[in-house]
């Protein structure tokens, strides 16, 4: 049996390890903010995201009830 499911390059948790790594080996002086932000600049966006999408939505309930 054959396996076509997409095999996905974990660059996040990748990209935020480098980033720890090289915090902790003092070879960046980063905050940490910056240096987790590959975690938490993802949650935002996608917070943002559904906010737009709710506001969108509820406008238009708003118009199309008028």
């Amino acid at each position: 049996m054959s396996d076509n499911s997409t095999k996905v390059f974990p660059f996040i948790p990748i990209l935020t390890l480098i980033f720890i790594t090289l915090k902790l080996t003092n070879y960046i002086s980063w905050s940490w903010w910056w240096v987790l932000s590959p975690l938490w600049i993802g949650v935002v966006a996608a917070i943002i995201i559904f906010i737009l999408i709710c506001s969108f939505l509820f406008i238009k309930s708003i118009i199309k009830g008028s």
